[in-house]
């Protein structure tokens, strides 16, 4: 551990990472909703993933049940709607935890807004100690304010546990000039500073958190959470995806 990215030893490059995953990916072939075979998927991954010894903080996004600036939210009030936002992301980490745990993995639920029947609040100490014990945590409601995305959280939680980098597994294989579904000719970013980032406009994560990630020197690497085995590569430093610093 602590040897910089890149490395061939098979040990992990990082001893701490924050993994942002979208709601998105948990909908599977579904137009909405939980998919019991991607969640099994994304259960078998982390568990390939923890065997490594990193300690993981998770932030799952609520996209598949609710989204804040969706078409159907568009006629509501923009702050109720990210609260329901907020609540789905917490309906997304139980069923997380649940499908970690039934591969016996030590699991916590933190969340934002006071749900102490459901999960515990987040508490950073307590938060680090979890990780410091072995257990996953997943990071549930945001920031527990509207107005911020969970790209946002996860870079915010990345700072607050001392994580070495933020990790977003997404639908894409890295970061990419264009849509590479719109525009096949699009090409692959491997290589990128926040400056970059910004001054392009280009869709990683929201420019609140770039910007959160940048003032703090935190890397981010993308890359494609349906490839089987990319989140232990990543871990291990593996040139995968697209890697944004400074």
């Amino acid at each position: 551990m602590g040897e910089s990215p890149g490395q061939e030893s098979g040990a992990p490059a990082y001893r701490r990472v924050l993994l942002k995953i979208s709601g998105e990916a948990l909908m599977g072939e579904a137009e909405f909703g939980i998919s019991p075979q991607r969640l099994h998927y994304m259960a078998q991954e982390l568990t390939d993933a923890y065997e490594l010894g990193c300690q993981l903080g998770i932030v799952v996004g609520g996209g598949n049940i609710f989204r804040g600036v969706s078409q159907k939210a568009q006629h509501m009030d923009r702050v109720q709607a990210d609260y329901m936002g907020m609540l789905a992301t917490v309906m997304n980490s139980l069923a997380l935890q649940d499908a970690l745990e039934q591969k016996g993995l030590p699991v916590r639920v933190m969340t934002a807004i006071r749900i102490p029947e459901v999960a515990e609040p987040y508490i950073r100490r307590r938060a680090l100690r979890h990780m410091e014990k072995g257990r996953l945590v997943i990071f549930a409601a945001g920031t527990g304010n509207p107005y911020f995305s969970t790209d946002t959280a996860a870079a915010l939680r990345a700072q607050e546990i001392g994580a070495q980098a933020l990790f977003k597994a997404t639908k894409v294989d890295g970061i990419y000039e264009a849509d590479p579904v719109s525009n096949p000719e699009a090409k692959k970013l491997e290589h990128l500073t926040y400056h970059e980032v910004l001054t392009r406009g280009l869709k990683v994560m929201d420019l609140t958190a770039i910007s959160l990630a940048s003032d703090n020197r935190l890397p981010v690497v993308v890359f494609d959470l349906l490839k089987p085995g990319n989140i232990r590569r990543a871990l291990l430093g593996e040139n995968i995806g697209s890697r944004v610093e400074a």
